[in-house]
């Protein structure tokens, strides 16, 4: 990794960049680390131009160090990460998306509907959110950055045959399973993670 790549690191649906921290610190001696917060979840202030996730890609695209960043992506965060892979290439050198839908049918691939649980727990969440169902299954071959995907193989939200298709889709990407880990297995686990998105970002080559 160069000196002027810095990794960005984007939350799921709690929104909050903190949940990253713990992985972020460990990485902290490949470069700078960057860790957002969405707005309107979390308690981050919300942002009237953002109604879907692609308002969601445009403004994290603005906040994208210059040059091409490393971007580490959780759940919500990963249709981000291939929003940004797919519209800025140029823009993303290495790409770790984990526990995420990538934005594939999830339902149909098993998860469990966690919608009516999150929107009790959470009440004042961007209702946009629970109604986008972006679709990128059919533009995941055109994603052409090097991409780690961190699964479990137990998570109930984001089950393993969803990551066996972002497998088989995504033209380069390779895949690393950790036995047992819960949906938020990032933040629960960050030696382990650590050490993985360690290798995957420190690996040579485009």
């Amino acid at each position: 990794m160069t000196d002027a790549t810095t990794i960005t690191f984007l939350p799921g649906a709690g929104g909050r960049g903190s949940f990253w921290a713990p992985v972020a610190q460990r990485l902290a001696g490949l470069g700078a680390t960057r860790c957002l917060d969405w707005p309107g979840f979390g308690g981050a202030p919300p942002d009237p131009s953002i109604g879907s996730l692609d308002d969601l890609h445009r403004w994290t695209l603005s906040r994208l160090p210059p040059g091409p960043a490393d971007v580490v992506a959780q759940s919500m965060g990963g249709v981000v990460a291939v929003l940004l892979a797919l519209g800025q290439p140029d823009r993303l050198r290495r790409l770790v998306l984990v526990a995420t839908s990538g934005g594939v049918d999830v339902g149909a691939l098993g998860g469990a509907d966690w919608r009516p649980e999150y929107l009790a727990a959470l009440p004042g969440v961007p209702r946009w959110f629970v109604n986008d169902r972006t679709d990128l299954s059919g533009r995941l071959g055109e994603v052409r950055v090097p991409t780690l995907l961190l699964w479990s193989d137990v998570d109930p939200v984001s089950p393993l045959a969803v990551a066996h298709l972002l497998l088989e889709r995504l033209p380069d990407a390779r895949l690393e399973i950790l036995r047992g880990g819960s949906h938020a297995f990032a933040g629960e686990r960050p030696d382990e993670v650590a050490a993985l998105i360690r290798t995957h970002l420190a690996a040579s080559g485009p």
